[in-house]
């Protein structure tokens, strides 16, 4: 079970830096998406980390 909470821990920490490069190359260079075309659709890309965040609280086991 230790094992769990711990790769748990560590898929939020690694999801959090990805999200956070991304926010990042966004406010460089737009990534020209649907929806992500100019440098002030920033608040999007928080908006997904934080439904990501709460999914994997809901999600994770007991």
């Amino acid at each position: 079970m230790a094992r769990s909470k711990k790769a748990m821990r560590m898929a939020v920490k690694i999801l959090l830096v990805l999200v956070l490069v991304a926010m990042g190359l966004h406010l460089i260079k737009p990534f020209g998406l649907p929806g992500l075309r100019k440098r002030a659709d920033v608040w999007k890309i928080a908006l997904i980390l934080v439904f990501a965040m709460m999914m994997t609280l809901v999600l994770r086991p007991g």
